[in-house]
């Protein structure tokens, strides 16, 4: 091996936050030596903490690993400032402990089946309604491959602070209507594609949720990606999530999505409880005719399949044109006064008595 050869390799890492550029392009590799089957790569970050220095120092990694010998030794650290600097070593992914979500009574995932359901909708309009309610909430926005927190909530542009904790560092959530969002999209260019691997995904999320200063919270709701599969599997497992809402559809054809869903988390390797179901576009009702119900997909769809899985049914949310207006323009429809808020502060009170329960 030689060092072109290694900064070839890392050619390959882009960094989420600043568009296509990889980050030998960028100057943030300091220094590469190769001694033998040892490489030691230092990356540069700049003048300021990055939040993602666990993640860029992970993907270095994995980049080398693919292109090098089994028996490679691979060590990267990261600085601040003038390369000649000594900086503390600071955590690694896998070494994040629960200390920051120490302090949060109740971890809820919001999941579905599949995508298209209205996921992240409910997600950030129940975490609103909570707290009009009075309760303390955070929302980890972990649909990784399509993070929308930042455009529902008219946060686009916010980036986080990093702050020093021991030997490692927090990131400092970004406030507003009284909840703590923490997104990958805070992270990234509007538009761009994060295109990566499971096991980066899975890092990346854990980051955003166990390396945040949360402080104390009545919950703490966690956006899932759509479907099942290892995301879904690794954030249960090392996430100390008490149970999920699902959420879906009143058609016939999304049984089998909630099915999925539901055996997902009543798998014996997860066990983890099922708070309800929350049926999306349970109904059209038209802003001039606020009384009227017009069931496009199905009546009673949601109540059904409640029904049948044998868990409760705590949220009916109808289509209301001010909801997909609301998120579009970042003021989540849950503050509102009309049907569809309305409809989220009746789903969030049910969630607070199943989770007292």
């Amino acid at each position: 091996m030689t060092q072109e050869q290694i900064y070839d390799m890392l050619r390959e890492v882009q960094h989420p936050g600043k568009g296509d550029r990889n980050l030998v392009e960028l100057g943030m590799v300091g220094a590469v030596s190769v001694q033998g089957n040892k490489v030691h790569v230092t990356l540069q970050l700049g003048e300021h903490r990055d939040p993602l220095t666990d993640y860029l120092k992970g993907s270095v990694r994995a980049a080398i690993y693919r292109h090098t010998p089994v028996d490679t030794e691979i060590e990267v650290d990261a600085v601040v400032g003038k390369p000649a600097e000594e900086k503390p070593k600071k955590k690694t992914v896998n070494d994040l402990t629960l200390e920051e979500v120490a302090q949060v009574r109740h971890i809820i995932g919001i999941a579905s089946g599949k995508g298209g359901v209205g996921k992240s909708t409910v997600a950030v309009n129940l975490a609103v309604a909570l707290a009009r309610l009075g309760y303390r909430v955070g929302l980890a926005d972990a649909d990784v491959y399509g993070p929308s927190v930042p455009l529902m909530t008219g946060t686009e542009g916010a980036v986080p602070e990093a702050m020093e904790n021991g030997d490692g560092e927090v990131i400092l959530p970004i406030e507003k209507f009284g909840v703590k969002w923490m997104s990958i999209g805070y992270f990234a260019q509007p538009g761009q594609a994060l295109i990566w691997r499971g096991p980066m995904a899975c890092n990346a999320l854990k980051q955003m949720i166990l390396q945040v200063r949360w402080e104390v919270l009545d919950f703490l709701l966690i956006d899932m990606p759509p479907g099942t599969g290892d995301i879904h599997i690794s954030l249960v497992n090392d996430i100390p999530m008490e149970g999920a809402l699902i959420v879906t559809t009143p058609q016939a054809v999304a049984l089998a999505d909630v099915e999925k869903g539901v055996d997902m988390f009543r798998n014996e390797k997860i066990n983890r409880k099922i708070f309800g179901l929350v049926e999306n576009m349970a109904w059209f009702t038209p802003a001039e005719l606020p009384e009227n119900k017009y069931y496009i997909f199905g009546k009673d769809g949601g109540v059904k399949m409640a029904r049948q899985f044998g868990i409760p049914l705590i949220g009916q949310i109808p289509i209301v044109q001010s909801i997909r207006e609301s998120g579009d323009g970042g003021q989540p429809a849950a503050l509102s006064s009309g049907p569809d808020g309305l409809a989220f502060l009746e789903l969030a009170r049910n969630l607070a008595e199943q989770a007292d329960r």
